[in-house]
């Protein structure tokens, strides 16, 4: 599984196929506006804005599966997250990540690593080398910015190449 194999929607409605992005790290997280973690928006733009100079790609994926926590309109989401947290990363429209519903990347998530690799709640983590595989991922409550993460990044940001 390549993470560069998958196509989304952007939150605007334009196609956006991961492929654009082959060769540079992909950090995805699945968000929500009406979750404990939200406030995270704010640490994954200082994210987006200290790395993306070196490739890395934060990708938000609004999700509405874990208590109902998204449940406003693509339109409303993109505006709750850059009135409030200055978002100006690629987020994709609202998706299905658990069960049958799932988006295409999360059912090849699930059948190679297990279900144990799936978000069991909002802001799950998952980091994405450059040849496409998954690197790492972290629970929604390690935040962005905690030292484990970040070193993660920066570890793997000399075999990174744009």
């Amino acid at each position: 599984m390549r993470v560069y194999e998958y196509v989304f929607r952007s939150i605007n409605g334009a196609t956006m196929p991961f492929e654009r992005w082959t060769g540079q790290p992909l950090f995805i997280v699945n968000t929500a506006s009406e979750c404990g973690f939200t406030p995270q928006y704010l640490k994954l733009q200082q994210l987006w804005e200290e790395y993306r100079p070196s490739g890395l790609i934060v990708i938000g994926i609004p999700c509405n599966d874990f208590d109902q926590q998204e449940p406003a309109s693509d339109e409303e989401i993109m505006e709750f997250c850059s009135s409030n947290y200055g978002v100006t990363f690629p987020m994709t429209t609202k998706q299905t990540i658990n069960g049958s519903g799932a988006h295409p990347l999360f059912r090849a998530m699930r059948e190679e690593f297990t279900s144990d690799i799936l978000p069991r709640w909002n802001f799950c983590k998952y980091l994405f080398g450059r040849e496409g595989t998954l690197l790492h991922h972290w629970p929604s409550n390690v935040e962005p910015d905690e030292p484990g993460l970040r070193h993660e990044i920066e570890r793997n940001l000399s075999s990174w190449s744009l």
